[in-house]
């Protein structure tokens, strides 16, 4: 009895799957298009270059890359010359990001320019801001070379 049930419905699934590859195909009707397809409602909300929540993201993350990829000890030890590069240097309508430059301190007692981005809704989840950085002469991995130009609008 049981194997009949599961062999029709079997037989059911396999016409279903059968049909829908043999009729036409339907253009979307307004309201699948529509249905919680807002589009992105950006508030323009992205910290200050000099606020302390990016710069210590990019403290913290700048230490575990020297040390987990490059066994280094090299620390951010401090930020100095903070300046805005340009905020939304797109079109209106694209995601906000603030575009920021500064002498980085660090730890061996040299200085090196830092380039970092912060961006609406791009950290974790998409809840809060996040940080995208480079430090130049630091950039091992080459993921914003040449000179992190990459890393600038």
């Amino acid at each position: 009895m049981r194997r009949g049930i599961l062999r029709s419905i079997m037989v059911l699934a396999c016409a279903a799957v059968a049909w829908g590859s043999i009729t036409r195909a339907h253009a979307a009707a307004w309201w699948e298009k529509n249905f919680w397809m807002m589009g992105p409602r950006y508030d323009g909300n992205v910290p200050l270059c000099h606020e302390h929540g990016p710069l210590d993201q990019i403290t913290a993350r700048f230490a575990i890359k020297e040390y987990r990829f490059w066994n280094s000890k090299l620390e951010l030890v401090g930020f100095e010359n903070i300046r805005e590069v340009a905020w939304e240097p797109w079109r209106s309508g694209t995601i906000p990001r603030r575009f920021c430059a500064a002498s980085a301190l660090l730890s061996d007692g040299k200085q090196h320019l830092i380039y970092y981005s912060i961006v609406e809704d791009t950290g974790m989840l998409g809840t809060s801001y996040g940080v995208e950085w480079c430090v130049v002469g630091l950039d091992r991995n080459w993921a914003y070379n040449p000179q992190c130009k990459m890393a600038r609008p």
